[in-house]
């Protein structure tokens, strides 16, 4: 054997060569691909946070926003938010340059896989942090929690992924979302969830037309013509018919929650539906949260309802493919 040729072997040996996951027909990781998603999601939010009017004193800042969302509460509820917010008046720059720092440190922590964990866990207390003091508990106490509007908040399903997203876990689950928490406890949350946005959907201003009118009444200022457009018929849409529309949301809610328990076809179908009411509401409703006008925070509760709705999404095959494995498994240890 040449001496070229004794070099190639040990070097072969030395650093065997690793097939991907494409190479030996393993399925991609769902779970990290979902991850991945939430992280991008949270780094909209911190690279939103550096806008120049979040760093500004006044009712024009971001202090002025905070104290905003304080009116209509009660208040036990206002004084929490009018804490938070006179703080940040007080070191605009110092208090946004932290809160867009965790921000990314939660995005490329969960990016990093040794991290994963880490910024998983602190995004749920971060997302709970926001939810009650950056959006106001998303309006729930001041009756204006329609998810017409983003109720209950979007920043809380951020919360809510992050649990059904934790590394680990089996491969196997019929959905993604049951993969560290399990099918039941997965179910529970799901029905959970949907059972809430039906319940907002018909409380406080989520039945009143006047309300639903006034979402989209003026949210075309500064948005594209094309999106001011749908503004204007949505507008239109909520003050005649916005009773019909919040009972025809309740009633989509109540179908989407109870289509998890259904044959895996049937609840794509009752998927496919949420995924196209959020959407339609996202683009329709909260204009993406209001990016594209300038000011937003964060892309309200419609992209993170579709993310959440994903996880969901039935694997076709998985217990099956297992089982088999598991039976070559036992004849391969007989043999």
């Amino acid at each position: 054997m040449a001496i070229a040729d004794v070099e190639v072997e040990r070097e072969a040996r030395a650093y065997p060569l690793r097939p991907s996951p494409r190479s030996t027909g393993q399925p991609r990781d769902l779970q990290r691909t979902f991850q991945l998603l939430l992280a991008t999601v949270w780094l909209l939010d911190a690279v939103l946070q550096l806008q120049p009017f979040m760093f500004t004193r006044g009712s024009s800042g971001f202090s002025g926003m905070l104290h905003g969302l304080a009116t209509g509460n009660p208040g036990w509820v206002a004084r929490t938010i009018d804490w938070n917010g006179s703080i940040v008046a007080h070191q605009p720059v110092l208090t946004n340059t932290a809160f867009a720092s965790i921000q990314f440190l939660i995005a490329f922590g969960i990016v990093w896989k040794r991290s994963t964990r880490y910024a998983l866990g602190l995004s749920v207390v971060w997302a709970l942090g926001v939810w009650w003091f950056g959006e106001a508990a998303g309006q729930v106490f001041q009756g204006g929690a329609t998810p017409f509007g983003g109720g209950p908040g979007g920043v809380l399903f951020y919360a809510v992924l992050a649990v059904l997203l934790w590394p680990g876990g089996r491969s196997d689950e019929p959905f993604v979302a049951a993969r560290t928490v399990g099918v039941r406890a997965a179910q529970v949350i799901w029905v959970v969830v949907w059972g809430l946005l039906a319940v907002l959907a018909l409380v406080g201003s989520g039945r009143s037309p006047q309300a639903l009118h006034d979402l989209v009444a003026n949210l075309d200022n500064g948005q594209p013509g094309w999106l001011a457009h749908i503004d204007r018929i949505s507008a239109s849409t909520f003050l005649h018919h916005g009773t019909t529309m919040a009972i025809l949301l309740a009633v989509v809610c109540v179908v989407v929650a109870v289509g998890v328990f259904l044959p895996p076809a049937v609840t794509q179908v009752t998927l496919v539906v949420a995924m196209v009411v959020f959407a339609a509401i996202w683009v329709a409703v909260q204009n993406f949260g209001g990016i594209l006008a300038g000011g937003a925070t964060d892309p309200n509760s419609g992209l993170p309802v579709l993310l959440f709705t994903l996880v969901y999404w039935p694997l076709a095959g998985r217990h099956g493919s297992s089982t088999a494995e598991a039976a070559v498994a036992t004849g391969a240890v007989g043999d």
